[in-house]
């Protein structure tokens, strides 16, 4: 560990801390508290996120499990990679696996959101007595090109914004009409997850580099991701589906309800990718699941 710090939140104290993987670069964490004699929730953000996305949630659920939210490398708080060829799914497994191990931690319930989704699975190829049980978050093993293309207009741009509104407004622009319930202040607060404040100016908290890999593989065949849902299917698991995705098509649902009979799948009304969590269809479904695992 290269340091650590002692925050507060509505859960009680959590711990900032950061841990240095095989590449040299740290990689940065947030640790609620929970209960020991419980796997811990592991949460694992999208393309351009980091763990802002996930306090609600880990507010939501510690103290009655250990929540731990991560950021993988090249945003916010984690080193940027200078080899933007290892932004990519299997490089961020290899970190997760890393971060269990650091932290000693032999087995977690994997919560991934989108790309973090995606994370989940290779890990469930690759390491599979890591994980417990799984959430995925409006991801799976087919991924619609419509969501592919509208994510390729905006991500590896860096804008600058004059003030939040600004930042909001060019966000809610990124996401269409896919959320039929956010209001303007609501764009703020996710503006304020995606982006930070830099010299008097405002933006996206996340190194521009990760777009190029994820613009090539356009140009490459696409791996066959279902050998990896498969190995994900083996655990207690739960798919959570925003009614309005454009990465995540029903048809896709169906077809992995098809391969995993035992999946749970939810659908969150009014909302494209990705659900926050925090919607009564996402936290219903969550607690069901979790309810399972005592």
């Amino acid at each position: 560990m290269t340091g650590a710090a002692v925050g507060e939140s509505e859960a009680g104290s959590y711990r900032d801390a950061y841990f240095v993987n095989r590449d040299g670069l740290k990689i940065h964490y947030r640790d609620y508290p929970g209960d020991s004699s419980k796997p811990p929730l592991l949460c694992l953000p999208g393309l351009t996120r980091n763990m802002r996305d996930f306090i609600e949630f880990a507010e939501l659920h510690s103290p009655r499990f250990r929540v731990i939210l991560v950021e993988f490398r090249g945003r916010a708080g984690s080193d940027y990679d200078p080899v933007p060829a290892r932004y990519n799914p299997m490089t961020y497994a290899g970190d997760v696996v890393e971060l269990l191990q650091h932290l000693e931690v032999p087995g977690a319930i994997f919560v991934g959101t989108s790309l973090g989704g995606l994370v989940t699975m290779v890990v469930a190829a690759t390491a599979p007595q890591l994980i417990v049980a799984a959430i995925l978050n409006d991801i799976g093993p087919d991924v619609d090109p419509a969501g592919i293309g509208r994510i390729l207009t905006y991500v590896g741009r860096d804008p600058r914004f004059k003030d939040w509104d600004e930042a909001a407004s060019t966000i809610s622009g990124n996401y269409g009409s896919a959320f039929d319930r956010y209001t303007h202040d609501d764009w703020v607060k996710m503006a304020k997850r995606n982006c930070r404040e830099e010299n008097g100016e405002i933006r996206f908290d996340y190194d521009m580099a990760i777009a190029e890999p994820f613009k090539n593989a356009g140009a490459t065949p696409q791996p066959d991701l279902w050998p990896l849902f498969t190995a994900l299917a083996a655990k207690p698991l739960l798919v959570v589906r925003g009614e309005k995705s454009d990465l995540l098509t029903a048809e896709t649902a169906a077809r992995m309800q098809s391969a995993a009979p035992q999946m749970r799948l939810a659908v969150v009304a009014g909302v494209g990718h990705a659900p926050e969590l925090n919607e009564p269809e996402a936290v219903a479904a969550i607690d069901e699941l979790l309810g399972t695992l005592g």
